[in-house]
């Protein structure tokens, strides 16, 4: 680091964001420079309007996100090392590897910017394990009371080679549910960091990249679907299977992996694990003659608790199979846990 950043550097790191910031001038450079292109590094060319971007080979395909989500830090993560991971996520479940980001930063005037420093430095450490690059961006600072510290917008751009077509309408009647770990743990984990309910624990939330686990089913020949369970969890995955089909879902719970922690966390506030948001877990949807290969890549790509928890029916709704019986999963109206991602 040249003398001149070190300098800048350490004197950002005193301060909080100012609406002067936000005013296209010396200090809205400085925070770019100090901040997002001294960890994004030299993808990031912060001299242009717009980025190049290098030919590909395959086909493209792109998605765009934003995310709030409170407090700004997490055990597990930060909403800088989410925003990244949600948006390769969502391009991983298509098929893609994950290749440009695009980050939008909305912060919040006060917020110090020591903490805007290590939420960058997460997305950056979070794109790099992607194996993506944030190559645009842009910053606007809102006046204190208009915002939550800090939202981010994020769009990715990912390629996808010859791979399967996936997409609900390749699900069949007979086929399996699969998921690459315990669900709910993202939820669960910022309710507790919020600490408005006088719960403590060492709950972290599954915030991580799907790229690796992705790229492995796809290998496997009989997959059908894959989705990331994020607002609404699993059970709004299922309701988006029988309403992209006509198809019901039976999950089993004695099969759906949920973490000791985040099942305590659910029955003393009275949350069902099934909505609970995951941002690092993926559901797949495979023939029957692939559930056990498929279950086998999830676990030999570092998803220990990867397991087949459901199955694709005639019927036309979601039940959950229980040691009772069989109970009806009603799709998720209200938003029990705002803020959440």
């Amino acid at each position: 680091m040249d003398n001149d950043l070190h300098k800048l550097r350490h004197e950002l790191l005193q301060q909080t964001v100012s609406l002067a910031h936000g005013n296209g001038g010396r200090l809205t450079r400085d925070l770019v420079e100090g901040i997002f292109a001294f960890h994004f590094g030299d993808d990031l060319n912060t001299t242009v309007d717009a980025a190049p971007l290098s030919p590909v080979n395959g086909e493209l395909v792109m998605t765009t996100d934003g995310f709030i989500v409170e407090p700004l830090e997490f055990p597990g993560g930060s909403i800088g090392s989410l925003a990244v991971n949600g948006t390769a996520n969502d391009l991983a479940v298509m098929g893609a590897r994950p290749l440009y980001l695009t980050l939008n930063a909305f912060i919040e005037e006060g917020l110090e910017i020591r903490l805007l420093d290590r939420l960058v430095a997460d997305a950056a450490r979070a794109a790099h394990a992607a194996g993506a690059a944030i190559v645009a961006g842009d910053t606007k600072v809102l006046r204190q009371g208009e915002g939550s510290g800090l939202y981010l917008g994020m769009a990715g751009v990912g390629v996808r080679g010859r791979t399967p077509k996936l997409g609900l309408e390749h699900i069949r009647v007979g086929d399996r549910l699969l998921v690459s770990g315990t669900i709910g743990d993202h939820g669960a984990a910022v309710l507790l960091a919020r600490q408005e309910f006088g719960l403590t624990g060492n709950l972290r939330s599954d915030c991580g990249c799907l790229v690796g686990v992705a790229m492995a089913l796809i290998d496997v020949p009989g997959l059908r679907f894959m989705r990331d369970p994020t607002r609404g969890g699993l059970a709004t995955v299922a309701h988006d299977i029988l309403r992209g089909t006509g198809c019901g879902v039976r999950l089993d719970e004695q099969n759906i992996p949920v973490s000791e922690a985040a099942k305590g966390v659910c029955e003393i506030l009275g949350f069902d694990p099934l909505i609970l948001p995951s941002e690092g877990r993926l559901v797949a949807v495979v023939a029957p003659a692939a559930a056990e290969r498929s279950l086998a890549a999830m676990q030999q790509h570092g998803c220990p608790d990867a397991a087949i928890v459901g199955s694709i029916t005639t019927e036309s709704y979601v039940t959950l199979r229980t040691e009772l019986g069989e109970r009806l999963i009603e799709e998720l109206e209200h938003d029990p846990l705002p803020r959440i991602c």
